[in-house]
């Protein structure tokens, strides 16, 4: 008689990374605010005792944390010197383009403690980050070094987010892009980087605007990328003359009252036959992930007063609602998002 094959025995191991996680995370976040990276930039790397001397730090604590980034594939080691990884060397060096590390120390010193308190946001259906009662919004009364690390954090996932779109949409039907919600300007910079015909413009609040064109000049393209202050709530419209109008990681910070109110306003400021590009980490219909989605989504919670992210299938709903039409989701891969909703105006 033929035995039966017993199923293989659960494994404790996924539990075991997902409660460790914040082990790796705070490793790197450590080493990023030590500078370690850009230390050993273009160099021929360090010894675990040299580097102590240069952080600062006792060789115990030292030799730790060179063990730990080398684990986490940040650094390799050449005999007796560490050196930056690929990885590190192209994404946490500070001043490389795509630089990574402002999105870690914002992890770091503002959602992180926040998200120590997920349960108190998942009873309340409140922030943790910022006070409502208080607040206006989560920029009212930071602190300015908190909303540094935030701007920088934007534009080093934008930058990427940004090129990963440049890439997955036909961008020649288009000529004038409005970015609504603009933020730092790293779409705008990496479309128009990407594709010579386009110009665009960056609309967003006044002093965040100033971000955007500090941004832009560093560029080099003034002459393709302008910058307008504004509220997207309280203006009555949005400004006019452009073909495609772009939402850049922005939706999910609203409830689906305000996203409608937001894609009102775009269709408003389109001509017949431009379009609306909605650019986010998209939830899967069934609403059982995918992950990074899945997680932002409560990062929203964390964050926001009535944010989370939705659906191609939500986003598809209110743009025909609205008299979107043609609507198709394209799809792609990147920090900031992994997919693009497009609806075009009759």
């Amino acid at each position: 008689m033929a035995s039966r094959s017993r199923p293989p025995a659960a494994s404790v191991m996924p539990l075991m990374e997902i409660s460790s996680g914040f082990w790796a995370f705070k490793t790197l976040a450590a080493a990023t605010e030590l500078d370690l990276f850009t230390r050993l930039s273009r160099s021929k790397g360090a010894t675990s005792a040299e580097l102590a001397g240069a952080l600062g730090i006792d060789g115990r604590p030292a030799e730790m944390l060179l063990t730990g980034c080398a684990a986490l594939g940040l650094l390799k080691k050449r005999r007796a010197r560490y050196v930056n990884s690929p990885l590190a060397e192209r994404f946490l060096v500070k001043g490389v383009p795509q630089y990574f590390g402002g999105f870690v120390e914002m992890l770091d010193k503002r959602l992180y403690a926040g998200w120590g308190k997920l349960t108190e946001a998942l009873r309340t259906n409140r922030p943790t980050t910022w006070d409502p009662d208080v607040q206006q919004s989560l920029f009212d009364g930071a602190d300015p070094v908190m909303l540094a690390h935030f701007w920088q954090a934007m534009h080093s996932i934008s930058i990427s987010t940004g090129a990963a779109l440049a890439r997955a949409l036909d961008w020649k039907r288009f000529r004038r892009v409005l970015d609504v919600g603009g933020g730092s300007g790293a779409f705008d910079i990496e479309l128009c980087r990407r594709h010579r015909h386009l110009q665009s413009t960056v609309y967003d609040l006044p002093h965040v605007v100033e971000i955007a064109a500090a941004n832009v000049a560093q560029a080099g393209l003034q002459s393709r990328v302008q910058t307008v202050g504004g509220d997207l709530f309280a203006d009555a419209a949005y400004p006019q003359g452009h073909d495609a109008v772009l939402l850049s990681l922005i939706m999910h910070d609203w409830s689906e009252a305000d996203d409608r109110r937001i894609l009102q306003k775009c269709f408003a400021a389109l001509p017949s036959g431009g379009a609306v590009i909605i650019c986010e980490l998209l939830v899967n219909e069934a609403k059982t992930g995918p992950a990074p989605a899945a997680l932002m989504s409560l990062n929203m919670l964390v964050e926001t007063a009535g944010g989370r992210n939705y659906t191609a299938g939500e986003y598809s709903s209110w743009l025909r609602d609205l008299g979107f039409r043609r609507i198709r989701t394209v799809r792609f891969r990147a920090p900031g998002a992994d997919g693009a909703v497009i609806g075009y105006k009759p």
